[in-house]
């Protein structure tokens, strides 16, 4: 068995119980601070979301694919073009998610909160898995399997409620992103893209920018 399912098995038999007992020790309460949905040292905001959730956020907002979702800049040329593996929630010009809102006041919102990317749903947190992705921000703390990363909201009460939401929510996304990379391992061609062409593999094969299939 390969590493990565390795990794998947562990993610399928992760406790939920224990989960959320590690995120009361931590303890989290969202401040609306946006700080995970916009742009860092004038760095775009990247968060991973999966094919079928931008199918479900197309729905939820009649955008299209490219309104939605961009190509994982890493590991892509200077103008964007090259082969990457993952997508990204798309940014406003400022290089915030372009979901995001602010109030008057500075408090932020989501406007798709109801459907928005397990990456958003379960920020600050990750699982200690190898294969799964890790949110914006260094780890500042750890409990068992979880690690909270940078956020002003860390340290504050949790009620057992939310903290069993939030850990069903963790588990099923690392499931999920660890199905996802073996999906992409298993139906990876070389696409071969043209100078000035992008290509996306993700767990559906090789796509381009606005989502429909390449074929080279």
């Amino acid at each position: 068995m390969e590493e990565l399912e390795v990794e998947l098995e562990r993610a399928r038999d992760l406790e939920v119980a224990e989960l959320a007992d590690a995120i009361e020790t931590i303890g989290f309460e969202c401040t609306r601070c946006g700080a995970c949905c916009k742009s860092e040292d004038d760095d775009p905001h990247t968060a991973t979301v999966f094919p079928d959730e931008v199918r479900e956020l197309e729905d939820a907002t009649e955008r299209d694919w490219r309104e939605i979702a961009r190509p994982m800049p890493y590991g892509l040329d200077e103008d964007g073009s090259g082969e990457t593996f993952e997508w990204a929630l798309q940014t406003a010009a400022c290089g915030d998610c372009t979901f995001y809102e602010e109030d008057e006041d500075g408090t932020g919102a989501c406007t798709v909160h109801d459907s928005r990317p397990l990456i958003c749903e379960t920020y600050p947190f990750s699982v200690a898995l190898g294969g799964t992705s890790q949110p914006m921000g260094e780890a500042v703390d750890e409990s068992g399997m979880v690690r909270a990363h940078e956020c002003e909201g860390l340290g504050r009460d949790i009620s057992r409620e939310d903290a069993e939401s939030l850990a069903e929510a963790l588990k099923e996304r690392a499931v999920r992103e660890l199905e996802e990379a073996v999906d992409v391992r298993d139906n990876y061609e070389p696409a071969d893209p043209e100078p000035g062409e992008t290509v996306v593999h993700d767990s559906e094969g090789a796509k381009r920018p606005d989502g429909t299939v390449y074929e080279g």
